[in-house]
């Protein structure tokens, strides 16, 4: 089967997705229930396509496809980050109470850390990039254990209103919050979508890509500050998923078989749009909101993550 074919499969499955969770049920209530469903939709496309670009571009960069920008501590910054205004401001913050503030908060934190870190680590020469996943581990196991210890020590009514953090959720997203994301997501994929043939020739290694005139080091800290940027903001608008960006883009590779980025990128974009999509539908007609989204998927990412240690264990053994 052509690439084309799978794409425009990937598309019929996608709108049919979100044709059923946005039409089914609805009952004629379509003047309140349908532009909140619009607003869900909304911001689960842009979560999934922001999640799928920026996995897709760090795992081009680092050469590696067991890696995701919030493996490298993210996510766990996140929650350092909301458990430190929950405990340090109460909530009834405005840092909590207005979403904005919280927002700008969130990203700019997610934002800073992820350029620090990746000064460190990628001037650390020709180190072994499990050590590389092994630092960003180790950072995002010392921020959650941080974390853990401001949560024990909380008053008990202000924890029960920082859960509502732990896990990603598009059930309560804010509508003015989605426009802005939607504004930060599209902007930054427009600056990526230029360096798209690049990042074809990047996937060849450093040497090659510099041989064949490609600025490797630019080109690398602008994929580095785009993945950040992208990450932080989707995990800011609804919360961590962990293994997402992980499933979506292994996937992609696999489905597609190709190098080109401006396929594999589309392709996980268009995979990420169905899980979100009929996956929240799942879990409201099926489920009945017996478990969220997020936990499926990051249990089912954490399986798919010890698969392929596993699979390049066995590769390079």
């Amino acid at each position: 089967m052509r690439n084309r074919t799978k794409m425009i499969l990937l598309l019929v499955v996608a709108i049919i997705c979100i044709a059923l969770y946005l039409f089914q049920g609805l009952n004629g209530s379509f003047d309140y229930a349908l532009p909140r469903r619009a607003i869900k939709v909304l911001a689960m496309a842009l979560t999934g396509v922001a999640i799928a670009y920026s996995t897709v571009i760090f795992q081009t960069i680092t050469h590696n496809r067991i890696l995701t920008p919030s493996v490298m501590g993210l996510d766990s910054l996140y929650m350092l980050v909301q458990t430190f205004i929950y405990y340090f401001f109460g909530s009834m913050s405005i840092l909590v109470i207005n979403k904005n503030y919280n927002f700008f908060i969130s990203v700019i934190a997610m934002i800073v850390f992820a350029l620090l870190l990746y000064r460190f680590l990628f001037n650390a020469g020709k180190r072994p990039i499990y050590f590389l996943l092994l630092v960003g581990i180790i950072i995002g196991t010392f921020l959650g254990s941080i974390t853990t210890f401001l949560q024990v020590l909380i008053d008990p009514n202000e924890f029960t209103s920082l859960q509502n953090k732990m896990f990603a959720s598009f059930n309560n997203v804010n509508g003015d919050l989605v426009w802005l994301a939607m504004i930060i997501i599209v902007l930054s994929i427009l600056y990526g979508w230029r360096s798209i043939r690049e990042l074809d020739v990047l996937s060849l290694g450093r040497d090659n890509a510099i041989n064949l005139g490609v600025n490797y080091d630019k080109i690398v800290k602008s994929m580095l500050v785009l993945s950040a940027v992208l990450i932080a903001t989707s995990t800011a608008l609804v919360g961590p998923i962990t293994f997402f960006g992980l499933i979506v883009a292994n996937l992609s590779y696999q489905f597609f078989n190709t190098y080109k980025h401006s396929v594999l990128i589309i392709g996980a974009s268009l995979m990420s749009l169905v899980a979100l999509i009929g996956g929240q539908w799942i879990v409201e007609r099926i489920f009945t909101f017996d478990t969220t989204l997020s936990v499926i998927i990051n249990f089912l990412g954490g399986i798919y993550f010890i698969y392929l240690l596993l699979k390049e264990s066995r590769a390079t053994s």
